[in-house]
């Protein structure tokens, strides 16, 4: 009994040293465009804001390696997130009322750059090129960014920047 819970300890306290990975991934980039153009079709904003970073993924994953974080920056995160999340979802409002409803097959999604970070990726300006339900190809912009971590991929944000 005695080693049970010797172990149990050590267990417990090395798991609160550790970030909790990121929650409902995707396995690569197309599926999570697809992902989030079926949901535009269902028009389902719950789902779509739940593909994007959390205030805690955010903290917990993103902000310890931004340059902003550093304390002679003197921007607490709170002020950074909530910037963010508002104009993130801001974003998401103006694409559901655009494309919302919408059936669109992705042909493929692209970036336009990508910056590296230690334990991390963004990749910046998501272009989904898709076809849309009359056959007719175009590229559309409904994320800004994704971010990619241990090979799990979520929206980093919704804004897009035209």
């Amino acid at each position: 009994m005695r080693l049970f819970s010797v172990l149990a300890l050590v267990t417990a306290l090395a798991a609160c040293g550790r970030v909790p990975p990121l929650v409902d991934t995707y396995p690569g980039a197309e599926s999570l465009a697809e992902a989030v153009l079926e949901a535009l079709a269902r028009k389902d904003r719950s789902a779509l804001e739940g593909m994007a970073l959390s205030e805690r993924e955010v903290r917990d994953h993103v902000w310890p390696e931004l340059p902003a974080s550093r304390p002679e920056r003197n921007l607490p995160f709170s002020y950074v997130w909530g910037d963010l999340h508002q104009k993130s979802l801001g974003a998401l409002s103006e694409t559901l009322a655009r494309h919302g409803g919408r059936r669109y097959d992705l042909v493929r999604v692209t970036f336009n750059g990508q910056t590296d970070y230690q334990s991390f990726r963004v990749h910046r300006e998501a272009a989904f090129h898709i076809r849309d339900t009359a056959g007719q190809e175009q590229t559309i912009r409904v994320c800004g960014s994704f971010i990619e971590r241990d090979g799990a991929w979520k929206v980093f944000s919704f804004v897009v920047d035209d």
